[in-house]
């Protein structure tokens, strides 16, 4: 049985959350939290030195999926992470702002 994982909705996000976006990189360059880490989900273990240290770590996605694997693995090895319900498709849904990569207006795909 899965074990739970702490989570919250992008509403319940504190100002100055540190925010760990766990997906690939042409969607990260679309649209993402200004002040994010990026790091793809699958070089999550090989890169905990490039963890922002914070407690917690919010860990986000496109839609919360991939993020809450990462959150319980993160949790499973020492870390306090939770998990942004609704990914990135929630931040964008509530309006919330973004920076792209792409000299375009940031958009979540």
């Amino acid at each position: 049985m899965p074990q739970q994982v702490p989570t919250v909705s992008v509403s319940e996000l504190p100002e100055d959350a540190v925010i760990l976006d766990v997906r690939e990189d042409d969607e990260w360059v679309h649209g993402h939290v200004e002040g994010a880490t990026h790091i793809p989900m699958g070089d999550v273990p090989a890169r905990l030195d490039d963890l922002p240290e914070a407690d917690p770590l919010y860990v986000t996605c496109r839609s919360g999926g991939r993020s809450a694997r990462v959150a319980a693995w993160l949790n499973q090895n020492g870390f306090d992470a939770v998990n942004v319900a609704e990914g990135m498709g929630g931040w964008e849904a509530a309006g919330k702002p973004m920076v792209s990569e792409t000299g375009q207006p940031p958009f979540v795909r």
